[in-house]
């Protein structure tokens, strides 16, 4: 008879509470030679699975917002901590159940209950959880899953800001260098979440912190041997600078002869991507109507080189607006005259 009645489907909240006493078990029992554990693990992988399913629907329904908050509700109830046992378990799960884990750390921190991003809250308790997803870059098999969940999670302007305060921000340049493209690229595509979504929190960061980043970012990115690292970092710094919110940190980067230098080295770059994207930041230091002298200097000793390379000088596609910043650029430099020294 056993057989003939189907068991009842688990809430939601029945889900996570499932999931959430086997992450414990797998917690306590990781180093034990436990006879059920292989057992164990496959229903967690299960579990995950549905918690993955009712926050994404499936390819045959779209998922229930009301089934969605009682799931979001019960994964962060008080002193449960789910999400801390569920990050922490990510190494012990095969490579499927990773990608399933990853999805619902990063679909949680956008479900609203009660019109709040209650996963906000409880980051914001628990900015520790941040140590634990960026060290994951140091490691092959985690670097993508902690990386995406990463991401996530600084889409709350409190943990960005905690990630952008903390050490681990010089250690981004050197996981941007590693020899894995895959991992390196991804610590790149944070990199940049971190320096470009909220704004307020990144002016003032750049604000305090302006001299050593700077100078990380044109010696270890800017300046680096992989075409793909230089490209994407003059792109980002195009970005930052270009944006109103960073006005302040333009305005001093574009008064640094060091940064030109740089900048005029990468318009000589073989690869036209990182030519045109260095443009980007150059004419701002032409555009600079309070040039300092010794930059004056530079472009007007390097004026003949700049407007010979910038007669054939366009992307592959028309740019008005490129053309037009390109004849802004080519008239200012012509009209530059060296500054003579004031009268004794």
């Amino acid at each position: 008879m056993k057989g003939l009645f189907k068991s009842k489907p688990k809430t939601p909240a029945e889900l996570v509470r499932a999931t959430r006493e086997l992450l414990v078990y797998v917690d306590l029992h990781w180093n034990s030679h436990e006879p059920k554990r292989a057992e164990k693990m496959a229903e967690l992988s299960k579990l995950i699975r549905g918690l993955k399913l009712i926050l994404y629907g499936s390819s045959e329904s779209e998922p229930v917002a009301e089934a969605c908050a009682q799931l979001t509700s019960e994964f962060f109830k008080e002193n449960t901590n789910t999400l801390r046992l569920l990050i922490n378990c990510v190494p012990k799960l095969d490579l499927e159940a990773k990608k399933d884990a990853t999805q619902v750390v990063a679909n949680l921190q956008r479900q609203q209950v009660h019109s709040r991003l209650i996963a906000s809250d409880y980051l914001e308790a628990n900015k520790d959880l941040m140590d634990i997803l960026i060290t994951g870059y140091d490691h092959v098999d985690l670097a993508l899953h902690y990386g995406h969940m990463l991401r996530e999670c600084i889409r709350h302007q409190s943990i960005a800001r905690y990630v952008l305060e903390s050490e681990h921000m010089k250690e981004f340049f050197r996981y941007i260098q590693l020899d894995q493209f895959d991992i390196s690229s991804d610590a790149l595509a944070t990199f940049k979440e971190l320096l470009t979504r909220h704004k307020s929190t990144v002016a003032e960061y750049l604000s305090k912190n302006y001299d050593w980043f700077f100078a990380d970012f044109n010696s270890k990115l800017l300046q680096s041997s992989s075409y793909f690292t230089r490209r994407q970092a003059v792109k980002l710094l195009g970005d930052i600078l270009l944006d109103r919110s960073n006005s302040a940190t333009m305005m001093k980067y574009v008064t640094s002869k060091d940064n030109l230098m740089i900048l005029m080295n990468l318009l000589r770059d073989d690869s036209r991507g990182i030519k045109l994207e260095a443009f980007q930041v150059f004419k701002l230091f032409v555009a600079n109507q309070n040039k300092p002298p010794e930059i004056i200097g530079i472009l007007v000793t390097n004026k003949d080189k700049l407007l010979r390379l910038f007669q054939d000088f366009k992307p592959d596609k028309e740019d008005e607006q490129f053309d037009a910043d390109k004849a802004q650029v080519v008239n200012e430099i012509k009209a530059l005259e060296p500054k003579k020294a004031a009268p004794s």
